[in-house]
């Protein structure tokens, strides 16, 4: 499903296509964790995309603190708040992270409450 959004700039109109998910609003979660070396814990990340979605992760951001390249912040889109409690604390994900690295990660399960373009 598409959503369709027109607007008039200097006499051209712009048609901006966007997909639109089933849920009005996503769940996310935001993950902050010190890793003990940023290049191997995302050669694992990247090795375990597809569990990911097929846990029902929609989309992702990686990002990191400014001052300290091993300190990342993983902020995720979920199917369902549930879907990503069950895979976050899997046995086999405890394995991963274990073996990618992470020290202490912080969980943290939010629901939107609005989007906006500014």
């Amino acid at each position: 499903m598409l959503n369709y959004d027109a607007t008039q700039a200097t006499g051209i109109e712009l048609i901006i296509i966007r997909p639109i998910h089933m849920e009005e609003h996503m769940q996310h979660v935001l993950i902050i964790h010190e890793v003990e070396a940023y290049p191997a814990w995302k050669a694992v990340f990247d090795q375990a995309a597809e569990i990911r979605k097929k846990a029902g992760e929609i989309s992702y951001q990686l990002l990191r603190y400014d001052n300290d390249a091993n300190n990342i912040v993983h902020f995720s889109a979920w199917t369902s708040l549930e879907n990503a409690r069950r895979f976050f604390e899997s046995p086999e994900l405890i394995e991963i992270r274990r073996k990618a690295g992470v020290k202490a990660p912080d969980f943290i399960y939010l629901q939107e409450l609005e989007r906006g373009i500014l």
